[in-house]
């Protein structure tokens, strides 16, 4: 397998973004992804279709700092807007009915429609994900593992959809269910080397699964094509100060995760914590080290295993965004709110105006 780990700076990040394109008005899904890339005025590369044609991808370069890579996001969030597009920061529309998913009309996503079929007509499913660049494979495979065991939080940090289909789902992350019943997503195996790597894969393809690894949706995963690892699969966030905090975390983690060798949490436990936390939100108890701990608990320990590697890049700043999203609560704390307070349309109106906020 060709790879580009080693090529260029290591430790850099990047962040993808999926956001749903909503009517200016009625704040509910509008399939006009082609006309607002057509008119953005972005570098190339930067913004792209996703499968739904009422969502789009934008993706900052790799940046040293977090806050550098966020602002990337900042400026093409406004320059979608600039190209028309009202944005919706969110893991699915609450509203979104079953079936209210139009694709986009590519080779790939086709392929995917054979082979998923309805389970990706239900609704439009919009997700966060961070790269971190590594120096070489083997270092790769230890920052995975090292991942690995914190996905449960990271769920629980996210978690931005509780609403599904109009009604309360009952969860911090709808979304998070509903992505469950694809092949291939959750955690990981963990790994003992890149060729075990490679063994993994190769099994994936035996049992009838895709030969083309970026089809393989683990929760944290090897990138070899961008020299990256990567934590995927969680909401989509609507403020840009959130999308800063669990990225400078995540690239934190994924430092420190690189300098050790990591335990071999079983997977079945971390599956289980990563339900509770996009069940539960920042109420969660999860596994760390060994035993059912309080989320925040668990949050603050993260802060602290990130720190010195936030600090050296200079994003302190951004990782105390942790502590807010623990004391204001995180997306779906607030959309309830919202709703509690003024309905529908008090749930719409603050997902559109945060997703409009300046970094």
């Amino acid at each position: 397998m060709n790879d580009a780990f080693g090529n260029g700076d290591s430790l850099r990040i990047g962040i993808e973004e999926e956001l749903l394109l909503v009517d200016d008005g009625s704040h509910r899904l509008s399939p006009m992804a082609q006309n607002v890339i057509a008119g953005m005025d972005a570098p190339e590369g930067h913004v792209d279709h996703e499968a739904y044609a009422a969502e789009i991808e934008l993706r900052g370069g790799p940046a040293d700092s977090t806050l550098d890579a966020v602002r990337q996001l900042e400026q093409l969030r406004a320059a979608a807007r600039d190209a028309g597009a009202t944005l919706m920061g969110a893991g699915i529309h609450p509203l979104g009915g079953l079936g209210d998913a139009e694709l986009v009309d590519q080779e790939r996503y086709l392929r995917v429609l054979g082979e998923m079929r309805g389970l990706i007509q239900r609704t439009p499913e919009c997700a966060l994900h961070v790269h971190v660049s590594m120096p070489d494979r083997e270092t790769a495979v230890r920052a995975m593992n090292g991942l690995r065991r914190w996905l449960p939080l990271l769920e629980g940090l996210s978690a931005s959809s509780p609403f599904w289909f109009g009604t309360d789902s009952g969860l911090a992350s709808a979304r998070a269910a509903l992505v469950q019943a694809y092949p291939g997503r959750g955690v990981p195996p963990h790994l003992h080397d890149f060729s075990e790597y490679e063994e993994r894969l190769a099994e994936i393809e035996a049992g009838g699964g895709p030969s083309d690894y970026t089809l393989v949706w683990w929760d944290v995963r090897l990138q070899p094509r961008l020299g990256t690892v990567e934590v995927r699969e969680l909401d989509a966030q609507s403020r840009l100060g959130d999308v800063a905090a669990i990225a400078v975390l995540i690239r934190g983690l994924a430092v420190a995760g690189a300098d050790t060798e990591a335990d071999p949490v079983p997977s079945a436990s971390l599956a289980w914590s990563s339900f509770r936390a996009a069940r539960d939100g920042l109420e969660a108890e999860i596994l760390h080290d060994g035993s059912l701990t309080e989320l925040p608990t668990v949050a603050r320990a993260a802060v602290e295993a990130a720190l010195p590697h936030a600090r050296e890049r200079g994003d302190e700043e951004a990782l105390e965004g942790i502590e807010r999203i623990l004391r204001e609560g995180g997306g779906a704390e607030r959309q309830r709110r919202a709703h509690a307070q003024n309905g529908d349309e008090g749930l719409l109106d603050l997902l559109v105006r945060e997703t409009a906020e300046p970094l």
